[in-house]
């Protein structure tokens, strides 16, 4: 007997739509229309906030994986994530970025695009080389920085 895959259940794909709500969009700044969830919130907490926000996020995708979602959408996905992560970890401004950013709405519309739409289909390597040339690009820069600041720093 096949197992029918969990995301296809229409009150499993609503839990995680409440989920990605209740973490990026539940609140409302009264006067605004500027909306924010828990992944705000928590963040404020040093360390611990962005990483249970993390794994919340993490746990999404992990769904997406276990129903068979294509290496391009699981890319796509990750990438918001650690975008997340990484930017939202900056003080005050990452908490800003959350707000803004809200990447479990952007991978809950992810994921009904590839089960509803069927969309995102292929390969990761369209995601992935692009990124690994940036973060390398990144690191390189880096190293430089940091070796000039030394250099500067040095007496002679």
């Amino acid at each position: 007997m096949e197992r029918e895959p969990i995301i296809t259940s229409p009150a499993r794909l609503k839990q995680l739509e409440y989920l990605a709500r209740l973490m990026d969009a539940q609140f409302r700044i009264p006067g605004t229309n500027i909306r924010f969830g828990l992944d705000a919130l928590i963040g404020l907490i040093p360390g611990a906030g962005d990483l249970s926000t993390f794994a919340v996020s993490g746990f999404m995708v992990s769904i997406m994986a276990r129903n068979g979602a294509s290496g391009f959408v699981l890319a796509r996905m990750v990438l918001n994530i650690v975008i997340d992560a990484l930017l939202g970890s900056v003080p005050i401004i990452g908490d800003i970025f959350d707000v803004a950013f809200k990447a479990n709405l952007r991978n809950m519309r992810l994921m009904r695009e590839h089960y509803v739409e069927g969309r995102h289909r292929g390969g990761a390597w369209k995601i992935i080389v692009p990124v690994l040339l940036l973060l390398l690009l990144f690191i390189g820069l880096l190293i430089w920085g940091i070796y000039s600041l030394i250099i500067a720093a040095w007496p002679s």
